[in-house]
């Protein structure tokens, strides 16, 4: 298997006042960076210009699809990453519209890729937000992992300072999410190589 060091990129989604999005992607980056075999980036998309007006080309079509000056940075850092995990929250039983403009905005940068998840919310721990992000994510060629973290009632597990009341579940499950993400990174970081991705238009 490759020996290439695997970059991940942190994707957090919220860009809502008063979010907690920066407390669970700071305890994530904390796990992934532990982990070892990641090189960790945070992409808070809070700060990237994601214009909700989208260029009549469709980014599967167009050759150099035609984004913002300012989006330059953000697009060579999706182009950049093997590997992605997206901190969602669950609005009305749904992810972020941030979420899905950042995503609509890109396309080659998201295939043949693995993507996980970290998600928080009620009841359902942003479970349905993450379900809908795969239906996406499978339309871009990616490939989403099957295990996820997820928080439910999150506000009950975070002390004020950020640090979880009972960490060992939840960094138990981060441990299998980033072993999921390293196998698959580094198999399919391998494959684009050796036999370049084409999905056949």
């Amino acid at each position: 298997m490759s020996s290439h060091a695997l970059k991940l990129a942190v994707i957090l989604g919220s860009v809502r006042q008063g979010r907690f999005g920066p407390v669970v992607a700071q305890w994530f980056l904390g796990e992934a960076r532990q982990h070892g075999q990641f090189d960790v980036e945070l992409i808070d998309l809070a700060e990237a210009p994601l214009p909700l007006v989208l260029p009549s080309e469709s980014p599967k079509a167009a050759a150099a699809y035609p984004r913002p000056a300012g989006m330059a940075d953000l697009t060579r850092k999706l182009d950049a990453a093997d590997v992605f995990v997206v901190v969602t929250p669950e609005y009305n039983h749904s992810f972020p519209a941030s979420v899905k403009s950042l995503i609509d905005w890109h396309f080659t940068q998201w295939q043949a890729k693995p993507i996980g998840f970290v998600s928080y919310g009620g009841v359902a721990g942003g479970l349905r937000a993450v379900e809908q992000l795969r239906l996406v994510f499978a339309e871009m060629h990616a490939v989403t992992v099957r295990d996820t973290v997820s928080f439910h009632r999150y506000p009950e597990l975070f002390d004020a300072d950020g640090r979880l009341a009972d960490p060992d579940g939840p960094n138990g499950a981060a441990k299998i999410l980033l072993d999921q993400l390293a196998w698959w990174g580094a198999v399919l970081h391998d494959a684009r190589l050796n036999s370049p991705y084409s999905i056949g238009v």
